[in-house]
């Protein structure tokens, strides 16, 4: 066997992801987010597959960074739509999130993503917003945008939560 010399390759670790979401216990939903963004708590698996990381936390609010690499694209060579779709989900949950009283959770009911220009390794850091547009008893509404450092509009989603009361 040949290793060819264009070979690339990328190890990941992670954290314990049941120690990550058990930090969850005895926090608001806000705390918890905030606590993540600080990285006081371990970061989930996905963050570190991905590199995405969480930026700021405030109350119905969230900020995600993203420095688009080779590793994430497609067979087209762009970022493939998973990777955005997953930023676009996250920032939306997490919205969410921080709207939650303490022992109350959430999970995705949908998500509706519009991908409007390309993005590569060369278009450089982007950032992804998500934010609460409704938080009701039983649902929330959440959407999310991906811009990139002229803030250009690259990608946005809507997702719908159910909220998971004990």
């Amino acid at each position: 066997m040949t290793t060819d010399a264009t070979t690339r390759t990328r190890t990941i670790t992670w954290d314990d992801p049941m120690a990550t979401a058990s930090a969850a216990a005895g926090r608001t939903g806000l705390q918890f987010v905030q606590a993540l963004a600080a990285g006081e708590v371990p970061a989930p698996p996905i963050m570190n597959l991905t590199g995405a990381q969480l930026v700021s936390a405030e109350s119905g609010r969230v900020v995600f960074s993203l420095e688009p690499a080779e590793y994430h694209y497609n067979p087209i060579g762009s970022v493939h739509g998973g990777i955005i779709a997953t930023l676009l989900d996250s920032a939306a949950g997490c919205a969410v999130q921080t709207m939650l009283e303490e022992g109350v959770g959430y999970t995705s009911l949908d998500l509706s993503v519009k991908y409007l220009r390309g993005i590569r390794a060369d278009t450089g850091l982007i950032t992804c917003t998500g934010s609460v547009v409704h938080a009701g008893r039983r649902t929330a509404l959440a959407q999310a945008e991906i811009r990139d450092g002229n803030d250009r509009l690259l990608a946005s989603a809507t997702s719908s939560c159910v909220i998971l009361r004990p």
